[in-house]
């Protein structure tokens, strides 16, 4: 991926940086999934080569995994407790990998990547 983060500096010699060229169509990002909570709702994007990612929109249910029995069950996401990967996602709710999820089962830490795999997996975390 071509970066272009450099190019608000200068060169030793004090002239301008100058970007060799534009950004291709297939160096362009997507829009992120921002799941929150609701009736479960997938989205299908297509990816390079043709290939498909379910993108997860909203979501009710997480695979909770306790590592103390080592067993996983489906179970109910009650609210989204923090999210430290942005301040925003925190205030709105929305699930990413690492967010404090409640549920059923206790306070979970989410292990997925719902954006990118499809699924909201979570592990047991102490209170």
């Amino acid at each position: 991926m071509t970066t272009h983060s450099s190019l608000y500096k200068r060169k030793l010699t004090g002239g301008k940086k100058r970007a060799n060229r534009t950004k291709k169509v297939y160096e362009s990002g997507g829009y992120p999934a921002e799941t929150i909570l609701g009736e479960s709702k997938r989205k299908i994007a297509r990816t390079k080569g043709g290939n498909s990612k379910v993108k997860v929109l909203t979501e009710k249910f997480a695979s909770v995994t306790d590592p103390k029995t080592n067993t996983t069950a489906k179970t109910e996401i009650v609210r989204v407790v923090s999210n430290g990967a942005n301040v925003d996602y925190n205030r709105r709710g929305v699930i990413t990998k690492g967010a404090k999820i409640e549920t059923k089962l206790g306070l979970a830490q989410v292990t997925s990547r719902p954006g990118n795999d499809g699924v909201v997996n979570a592990i047991l975390v102490g209170q």
